[in-house]
């Protein structure tokens, strides 16, 4: 076990916990689909933009709160929903969520987690959000949807990019299943918590038996009318559709490639976010998940007009080496990131940080372009 005090740095955690998990595990949290082309794209991509920082400017007191949907909250950077947290650490997102919530953010429970909404809200108070994916029954939404609410969360972070899991191979050769002491602690009453083995990956062929292929934008419509809640549709990475959210009602929109496990060789979030950002128009906040893995990184995507961003795979990787200790000390390190790279970039608050402050490459064509 290497001493806590040792990790410097977020992506450290990812070798640690290759060395702590079973492959199936392991693999299942850091793969991506087919030749895992968006995978390496989702860092890349961050690596391309520069900042172009401002001097001169008084940063003794640097302010990092911001409001999301209403809620104030300490930093810009939230937890996405991650499943089969238990597979990590048998606190799983139990663990998760006291660590969250011990840094004033956001965390995001997802619809396949290893813990009930029920059982997360008894961790103690906290400002938390809801993944839903749409099963073909609709009554096992619409309960599910009830319960959350009732569970004191905040918001609906609606998956639209699934009507079938991507083709991920680690998955398919590990013939990945859950583990036999875990369930999908949501349905279990459903008579839905149990994913059985398969020829290849046993999540792909629940997808298949369970998850409504025929979604569309009506249902975001429908699924306005089942619940207050404000609806994130989670998985937009083109103009097009951020348009078409905002018509539908949406309250939000999160760029997201799903990690990159589902089509390959689309852009990462980071590259797809101004596009979608300028879409929406001020209208609706736009935030954005995948591939953040620095302080700097949150910097840049907000530059770029992001409300905030959403950490995952840093999550599931630090608690599965240092549990609950491990997943604030991640928060803990892009917190610190954060701060100093927006006093060094001269900014005060969040409020502050716009696009002059980095250059992309797009930028750098239209000014060759003008030469």
């Amino acid at each position: 076990m290497v001493n806590i005090e040792e990790i410097t740095n977020v992506t450290e955690y990812e070798e640690l916990a290759k060395q702590r998990l079973p492959k199936m595990a392991f693999d299942y949290y850091a793969s991506g689909a087919e030749d895992q082309w968006t995978l390496k794209e989702n860092r890349t991509a961050f690596e391309r933009i520069r900042f172009r920082p401002r001097i001169l400017v008084d940063v003794t007191n640097v302010d990092m709160t911001t409001t999301v949907l209403g809620f104030k909250i300490s930093m810009p950077i939230m937890v996405a929903p991650t499943a089969f947290q238990r597979m990590a650490h048998p606190e799983g997102e139990l663990a998760t969520a006291r660590a969250v919530s011990s840094h004033g953010t956001i965390m995001t429970l997802s619809s396949w987690a290893t813990s009930s909404v029920e059982e997360v809200a008894s961790t103690g108070p906290g400002i938390r959000f809801f993944q839903l994916y749409v099963y073909k029954d609709r009554n096992v939404v619409a309960q599910l949807v009830r319960r959350a609410e009732k569970a004191g969360f905040k918001a609906i972070a609606l998956t639209v990019d699934t009507p079938r899991l991507g083709r991920r191979e680690s998955d398919i050769k590990n013939r990945f299943v859950l583990p036999g002491h875990l369930t999908l602690k949501n349905f279990d009453g459903l008579d839905l918590g149990k994913m059985d083995k398969s020829q290849d990956s046993g999540l792909a062929t629940y997808v298949a038996g369970q998850i409504d292929r025929s979604l569309s934008w009506k249902d975001v419509k429908w699924l306005k009318t089942i619940t207050s809640l404000p609806i994130l549709v989670k998985g937009v990475i083109t103009a097009e559709d951020a348009h078409i959210a905002v018509e539908a009602g949406a309250a939000g929109i999160i760029v997201s490639n799903h990690g990159a496990r589902q089509l390959d060789y689309v852009p990462a979030t980071i590259s797809a976010l101004e596009e979608v950002v300028q879409a929406a128009a001020g209208r609706v906040p736009v935030f954005l998940d995948g591939g953040v893995r620095r302080g700097t990184d949150a910097l840049k995507a907000l530059a770029l007009g992001a409300a905030g961003v959403f950490i995952g795979r840093p999550v599931v990787f630090s608690l599965a080496v240092h549990g609950e200790t491990g997943v604030r000390k991640v928060l803990q390190m892009l917190r610190d990131e954060f701060e100093i790279a927006m006093a060094l970039a001269g900014c005060t608050k969040v409020s502050e940080i716009n696009r002059s402050h980095v250059e992309t490459d797009i930028d750098r064509i239209r000014i060759a372009a003008r030469l």
